[in-house]
């Protein structure tokens, strides 16, 4: 394993922390009736997933 694949695993755990803390905020946001900020956490968590998709396609 290169130093190249331990750095794309570092940063897929890395989004999948950020993705985490998202899914709560979200959460906490709709509990609210923020419907603004859910869309807006609904947007981040999409764009992470598809990052974290093209770090494991490329490992």
């Amino acid at each position: 394993m290169g130093k190249r694949s331990k750095r794309l695993k570092k940063g897929i755990e890395s989004l999948k922390k950020q993705k985490k803390i998202h899914l709560e905020k979200r959460k906490s946001a709709k509990e609210l009736g923020e419907e603004e900020l859910v869309g807006y956490y609904d947007k981040e968590i999409e764009k992470f997933e598809r990052e974290i998709e093209k770090k494991e396609d490329k490992i």
